[in-house]
């Protein structure tokens, strides 16, 4: 087995590319921490055991790895493509048999939406664009975002995964997303990062 890896604009996290689906389902799965991984995801939970790592984002088709400003990468890497390559050459599931769907929706990164449903047209165009042009693009970089919600002009999105924490999310937001869904949306005024 050959894992690729991927800088990302995120000098912290690591895309790791195993040459198979990692996920079956359309949407990624987020652990912040080590116990959100808990009981959820064997993959995960077996990377936080590695001295270092602060997150884990499972995508359809990689693993996205964040570590402390403590440890480097030239000595966590080996150590993270040893985990990922002993978990699928050993065939295990990425998520736990036992793992409900509550338990995989609190590592989800769909959300519940907020906004007023007269403002129902303008946020399918937002969630449009959204899944259409940022979704892929930020996945590229082992990322995803999140629509959280619309109000008075001004969308409210999560970064998740190696978007989560970089020094260029802020740039990305304002003048990537913003821009552009301003453009096309001219109900839109402002993109905000919620947490």
């Amino acid at each position: 087995m050959f894992i690729q890896t991927e800088q990302t604009p995120n000098p912290a996290t690591l895309k790791f590319l195993p040459g198979r689906a990692v996920l079956d389902k359309a949407d990624p799965l987020d652990f912040p921490n080590k116990d959100s991984a808990e009981g959820v995801s064997p993959l995960a939970s077996a990377l936080f055991e590695i001295d270092g790592v602060a997150a884990v984002f499972l995508g359809n088709d990689f693993i996205s790895v964040s570590k402390t400003e403590s440890r480097e990468w030239y000595v966590m890497k080996p150590s993270v493509l040893g985990v990922i390559m002993q978990h699928f050459t050993a065939g295990r599931d990425v998520l736990s048999a036992g793992a409900g769907p509550a338990d995989a929706a609190a590592a989800s990164t769909t959300a519940e939406a907020t906004y007023d449903p007269e403002d129902e047209a303008v946020v399918g165009q937002i969630r449009e664009l959204l899944e259409t042009r940022v979704r892929p693009a930020v996945a590229q970089d082992g990322g995803d975002i999140v629509f959280h919600g619309f109000k008075q002009g001004v969308v409210f999105l999560t970064m998740r995964g190696a978007c989560a924490g970089c020094p260029s999310s802020t740039a990305t937001l304002k003048m990537g997303i913003e821009n552009m869904l301003r453009h096309y949306i001219p109900e839109v005024t402002e993109v905000r990062a919620t947490a």
